[in-house]
């Protein structure tokens, strides 16, 4: 990106601007110079329906000048805005700096609706038909993009609206995972298992999670998994939501439960990351927003009672 910021395309840039500027005012110089009275006026030699001949008489005087003045226009925006090069123009102004202005006006105007709420409880929270409300609001412009607009996410995205948690679901451990995000790691196994030996982990995992399956591969399987696979997801394949390994026991699976799925994940490994949103929305929003996702899975009559968590 430095090749594109350096000292020459800055010069480069402004000195087109510059010479393309004065070539109009030349090329307007040029075809305004007006005809000789009396004299005979020459044609471009174009003739259309045998009689309708172009003349090669000057443009029109309104024309010129507004083409003049088009000119003068240029010149003053070049030298109050940004447009030659990495000058900025004399108001200093930037589309990001724009932004942010805008930015920060709208945030003035809506932190007060977010605070009111800083302070409660999210589960109660969640149980407020207002504050839900703003969490869909938040919710549909900041990650339906990933989970989609329902919530139930997709292949490489986790469905927020069952009871099935990576790294846990009651309310302040789903407000940590929005405020500081996640990052989960599956390292790739098949250079080590082997192409058979990948295969029969793959089976044994469709074992453990009810699916139809090979036996006999499940039970080599089986082997493999309690040498390469239970330090993460445990004796029972029920995973650990303290380092986000899936359980692998439910039927359905973050990046696919089918064998080929299964193989392509054990085979190539897997990453996956939940971005921060505390810089981005702020406590306050987090905190409506964290108590929304908690209210997807659990119902209102739960904010009274201790939340079911359910590690994946």
């Amino acid at each position: 990106m430095s090749d594109f910021t350096g000292g020459f395309w800055n010069i480069y840039i402004s000195v087109i601007t510059i010479v393309s500027i004065i070539a109009c005012g030349v090329l307007l110089k040029a075809m305004s110079t007006r005809k000789v009275s009396g004299a005979q006026v020459e044609t471009t030699g174009h003739a259309w329906d045998e009689d309708l001949v172009e003349y090669n008489n000057p443009l029109p005087r309104w024309w010129i000048w507004m083409f003049y003045i088009s000119i003068v226009f240029a010149l003053v925006y070049l030298a109050l805005y940004p447009g030659l090069g990495t000058y900025s123009g004399s108001y200093g102004w930037t589309s990001k700096k724009q932004y942010e202005e805008e930015v920060a006006k709208a945030e003035a105007q809506s932190a007060p609706i977010y605070e009111k709420y800083a302070k409660t409880d999210l589960k109660q929270l969640a149980a407020d038909p207002a504050a839900r409300a703003l969490g869909q609001k938040l919710f549909l412009n900041n990650c339906a993009q990933c989970h989609s607009s329902d919530a139930r996410g997709g292949k490489g995205y986790p469905n927020l609206a069952d009871s099935d948690w990576i790294f846990g679901g009651d309310p302040e451990t789903i407000k940590e995972t929005i405020t500081k995000g996640r990052q989960s790691v599956m390292p790739p196994w098949g250079a080590v298992l082997g192409d058979d030996g990948v295969k029969d982990v793959a089976h044994y995992v469709l074992s453990l999670n009810g699916r139809t399956h090979d036996s006999l591969r499940a039970a080599r399987g089986k082997e493999k998994f309690a040498t390469t696979c239970v330090a993460c997801h445990g004796p029972e394949g029920k995973g650990n939501p303290a380092i986000g390994a899936e359980n692998l026991t439910k039927l359905s699976l973050l990046y696919g439960a089918d064998e080929p799925s299964l193989i392509e994940t054990i085979s190539k490994g897997r990453m996956s990351t939940m971005p921060a949103q505390k810089e981005l929305l702020g406590e306050a929003k987090v905190h409506i927003l964290a108590a929304y996702v908690w209210g997807l899975s659990n119902s209102a009559d739960a904010a009274t009672a201790p939340a079911k968590t359910s590690a994946q």
